[in-house]
């Protein structure tokens, strides 16, 4: 009989996705870019979110955004109806974005212009994309009042890596069962380093402190070359 032998193939393939991702990291430190790293569950409002952030910061910084979904590329239209630089890149089933797609949508513009802000916006799942490091500087992961606010501990991995919470269309909180404090809470039970902000990009609560941290967070990574 033949022998059966079992291989464990994701471990070699996280290890590579890794080694590109600090080299891409190391890369975009010393170019002085924020890279930021959008997750979240279908719906919950990254694009939205976008695009209330890039109407703000548009004017006095060169923005890139690279856009993951499993087809289309609506999404990537809608940043640039903005004015801002987009690069759609469809997985064609993957449910996440791995390093070596975001080198191979970023490096034909990596010297058209110095961009002082890369935004990802992830494939929306809240499974996948969290074993995947991208380069990122900031990994943002978004929770919508619509989806519940017992999401934290359903998917542990998303908010254990994460730098970042967004409880996102907060304007709806009235007509849904979402108990922020405990949302907040089970995410800081999985990460107490989380900076949680709560927002709407629909009435612009909560928009000027995101684009706050954004900024500062920015400016330590130039601090740092």
């Amino acid at each position: 009989m033949a022998e059966i032998r079992h291989v464990d193939v994701l471990e070699p393939l996280l290890k590579a996705n890794d080694y590109l991702a600090r080299r891409l990291q190391q890369e975009w430190t010393d170019r002085g870019t924020l890279v930021v790293n959008l997750l979240s569950s279908p719906g919950a409002g990254k694009t939205t979110l976008l695009e209330a952030t890039l109407r703000q910061m548009r004017d006095r910084f060169r923005i890139l955004v690279l856009e993951g979904d499993i087809e289309t590329d609506r999404d990537a239209e809608r940043i640039r109806a903005l004015g801002v630089d987009a690069v759609q890149i469809t997985t064609g089933g993957t449910c996440h974005l791995e390093a070596h797609m975001i080198e191979q949508a970023w490096r034909p513009l990596a010297d058209r212009t110095g961009y002082d802000f890369i935004f990802i916006e992830n494939v929306g799942n809240l499974v996948c994309p969290a074993s995947y490091a991208l380069g990122e500087h900031l990994r943002v992961v978004l929770l919508s009042v619509p989806e519940g606010d017992d999401k934290p501990k359903k998917y542990p991995k998303a908010f254990r890596t994460a730098s970042v919470l967004l409880i996102t269309k907060w304007d709806l909180l009235p007509h849904f069962d979402f108990n922020p404090d405990h949302a907040q809470r089970e995410a800081l039970d999985l990460n107490p380093d989380l900076t949680v902000l709560r927002l709407s990009a629909r009435t612009g609560e909560g928009i000027d402190a995101w684009i706050r941290l954004l900024e500062e967070s920015r400016q330590r990574i130039r601090s740092s070359r």
